[in-house]
């Protein structure tokens, strides 16, 4: 298993319900691989350092892992396909 840390920028205009749905979609991708997430942090609403899609704010999410290469993977398809999703990290530790 290798350490990763992924973050992840959610659409401002979603009600907070379906933010942390979101959120929690995308954790569960990771625990249903069986991946240990050693660090979550919600690291709420921030202004975005450039516009995305007309937006000028996102819901910030960090998590720490250890994860194999599968279910980083299918994580990165996931968050790709997701429309909720402005943008995506994934850096291998």
């Amino acid at each position: 298993m290798t350490n990763y840390e992924i973050m992840f920028i959610v659409k401002p205009d979603l009600e907070e319900a379906t933010i942390k749905k979101e959120a929690e979609n995308l954790k569960k991708v990771l625990t249903d691989a069986k991946c240990k997430i050693n660090e979550e942090k919600a690291m709420g609403q921030r202004e975005l350092a450039y516009e995305m899609n007309k937006y000028k704010n996102g819901y910030y999410f960090l998590y720490t892992v250890e994860a194999n290469s599968e279910a980083i993977s299918e994580f990165d398809r996931l968050a790709r396909l997701n429309e909720n999703i402005l943008r995506h990290l994934i850096i291998r530790v």
